[in-house]
């Protein structure tokens, strides 16, 4: 069970056009137009440009599904021991880290489509590392270059979907969208477990790079025929890039909503981070499931999670995100604990379906509470930041989670996982709370909807 994090969109709104000479009329009937134009666009939950980008990030990631989920086995290959595959998960996550914020505030001004487009070519060429890789090293290189991708694209998701939506609504947008998006985490693991049995390991990297090229060329094509709405600045200065980051580390401690969605995520990141590498190498050394059914349990989580999504959002929406968060982290709690206290692979199975329904009730709900909590033109370097902040704190965990399974036991990591997923539920229920001010201005949008 991987704590999955989506990635990327990007910002489109509405219509803006240039107002004729000759008089008010004209320019009534295009400011009219313009309302009509957006009215449209706020009422199709998913726009002909998010469908279409939607449709490539189904295509990057069923490839990244179809690879990464049996990433630590395809390590074992290459003779990594548990605490090389804790070293390599921990350096891993260095590059992203380190890039995450830079690639959220360049989301902000160059427009979501074209951080995309940049990330995808680092991704492109993160593939070719993994496909040339002859060692568990090499291939570490080659997944660092990759992961350049995953900073520029993640924000711009998250910050694109939220542009695309009101705030009274937004939940269920995030939930529609990512419940399509979902489609990769049933499809890429079912495909890589049959993949790496039919074709091998070398068969399974080729397929998903392949994929991932050809949803790189669908975003440069749409970073460059797209036009954004609202028109990003363009500019990448130092002094900007300081003032984005000082505005958000001011949030980050000013001890509202900010800041304890920073240390839920924290603790949530360094949980998972013990134990979320090392789950493949435990259902097969520790339960005797074999790859190709690995592959379909994370299937089972995806589609679990698919299904759960939409009702979800309208949940989150109608009574408040917090509540569909805590019952997210609570469900995640009992699959956990059903996995480590029944040892059997239909207790392995039921638990993965029983997680990816806590996913589907906490995706949605957080990426819309996140996008309320912040400025509209903080969004992408808000979901950066969020990630670069937890990340740091979680960097070490991959390693510690393997130096607890030698020196303790194979299930400590877990227990550990589960438990924190319970212990988030009180401060979930107390502190994410929005402020009154964004709950008026939803309320009044649904009262004229409503008029």
């Amino acid at each position: 069970m991987q704590y999955e994090s989506l990635d990327g969109a990007a910002p489109e709104g509405a219509v803006t056009e240039m107002i004729p000479p000759g008089g008010e009329q004209k320019e009534s009937r295009a400011h009219s137009g313009e309302i009509m134009a957006g009215a449209a666009l706020k009422t199709r939950l998913i726009s002909p440009v998010l469908a279409t980008f939607l449709g490539a990030m189904i295509l990057a990631n069923v490839g990244g599904m179809m690879f990464y989920p049996l990433l630590p086995l395809y390590l074992r290959e290459l003779d990594a021991g548990v605490s090389d595959i804790g070293i390599y998960f921990t350096l891993s996550m260095i590059v992203p880290l380190a890039m995450q914020i830079a690639g959220g505030w360049a989301s902000d001004r160059l427009g979501r489509l074209k951080s995309v487009a940049i990330g995808s070519v680092a991704g492109a060429v993160g593939w070719i590392g993994v496909i040339l890789a002859p060692s568990w090293g090499w291939l570490l290189v080659g997944q660092s270059i990759g992961a350049i991708a995953g900073a520029f694209v993640a924000p711009s998701f998250d910050a694109f979907i939220a542009e695309q939506s009101d705030e009274k609504n937004r939940a269920r947008v995030f939930a529609v969208s990512q419940t399509i998006f979902q489609v990769v985490a049933v499809i890429g693991p079912l495909a890589g477990g049959l993949a790496v049995k039919t074709l091998g390991w070398k068969g399974l990297i080729l397929i998903a790079a392949g994929l991932y090229f050809s949803a790189t060329a669908i975003r440069l094509y749409l970073a460059r025929t797209h036009k954004p709405a609202i028109k990003p600045s363009g500019t990448l200065s130092l002094k900007d890039f300081g003032a984005s980051f000082k505005t958000m580390g001011t949030l980050a401690l000013s001890g509202g909503l900010i800041t304890w969605l920073i240390i839920s995520d924290g603790v949530r990141d360094i949980s998972m981070g013990l134990s979320g590498n090392l789950l493949p190498v435990f259902l097969q050394e520790q339960r005797g499931i074999d790859i190709a059914t690995i592959g379909l349990l994370n299937a089972l989580l995806g589609g679990a999670s698919m299904l759960v999504m939409i009702p979800a959002g309208h949940f989150a929406d109608r009574f408040g995100e917090r509540y569909a968060i805590a019952a997210g982290y609570t469900t995640a709690f009992i699959a956990f604990a059903l996995m480590l206290l029944v040892p059997s692979p239909w207790a392995a199975g039921a638990a993965f379906i029983i997680f990816g329904m806590g996913i589907g009730m906490l995706s949605p709900a957080y990426q819309s509470l996140i996008s309320k909590a912040v400025p509209e033109h903080l969004r992408g370097i808000a979901f950066g930041f969020l990630s670069t902040s937890n990340g740091f704190i979680a960097l070490p965990a991959p390693w510690l989670g393997a130096m607890l399974w030698k020196g303790v036991a194979p299930i400590a990591p877990f227990w550990i996982t589960a438990s924190a997923m319970l212990l988030i539920v009180p401060p979930v229920l107390a502190k994410f709370k929005l402020p009154a001010a964004t709950i008026a201005t939803e309320a009044a949008a649904e009262r004229q909807d409503t008029a």
